[in-house]
């Protein structure tokens, strides 16, 4: 029997050893449940949940790749402001079994790892994710990158997320109509 597919999200809290050397163990934690109150504001929105909170980071379980995207994104933009560490979140979608509220399965090592290789500030997506996501209106993906992760016998084909500036997007839409407004008349004269 072949599970179903699922979205999981992987967020981690950058510099949070040396933040808890430099500040101490109960500033540490206090941005520690700061990341997990601002997830749960966001996660219905998102159609997430969280599965569980592992010391200074969170995993989170989406139905929906674009929603899981979304998500992501969010987390990032939640934890942007002075005196908070940055946040860094790998995403990933395959099949996965669940027993006693926790999830399993190399789908789920694979978010863990690629939360581990995501740049500070940013989400690192599978190209599983990517392609099931399909059109994203308001993110843009990097360029793909393929990253060996511990433990994973294959190289994980990947690409960062991050907003889309809405007036690029709406310059080039507007670009692209206007070249097709112009080759048009062209073909007519």
């Amino acid at each position: 029997m072949t599970a179903p597919n699922h979205t999981f999200l992987f967020a981690d809290l950058v510099g949070f050893t040396a933040l808890a050397e430099l500040e101490g163990d109960d500033r540490a934690l206090t941005v520690a449940l700061e990341l997990q109150r601002r997830a749960r504001d966001v996660l219905m929105a998102h159609g997430g949940e969280q599965v569980k909170a592992i010391g200074d980071g969170l995993m989170l379980h989406c139905a929906r790749p674009a929603a899981a995207i979304q998500l992501g994104l969010r987390l990032v933009e939640i934890m942007d402001e002075p005196g908070l560490p940055p946040v860094r979140v790998g995403i990933h979608s395959g099949p996965a079994l669940t027993s006693g509220g926790d999830w399993y399965g190399q789908t789920v090592n694979v978010a863990a790892r690629l939360c581990a290789v995501a740049p500070p500030g940013r989400v690192l997506v599978s190209e599983e994710t990517r392609s099931s996501a399909g059109r994203m209106w308001r993110v843009q993906f990097g360029d793909r990158q393929l990253h060996w992760l511990r433990n994973v016998s294959e190289p994980i084909p990947t690409h960062l997320a991050r907003r889309r500036d809405l007036g690029a997007a709406m310059a080039s839409v507007l670009g692209q109509a206007r070249k097709r407004r112009t080759s048009s008349s062209e073909a007519m004269a």
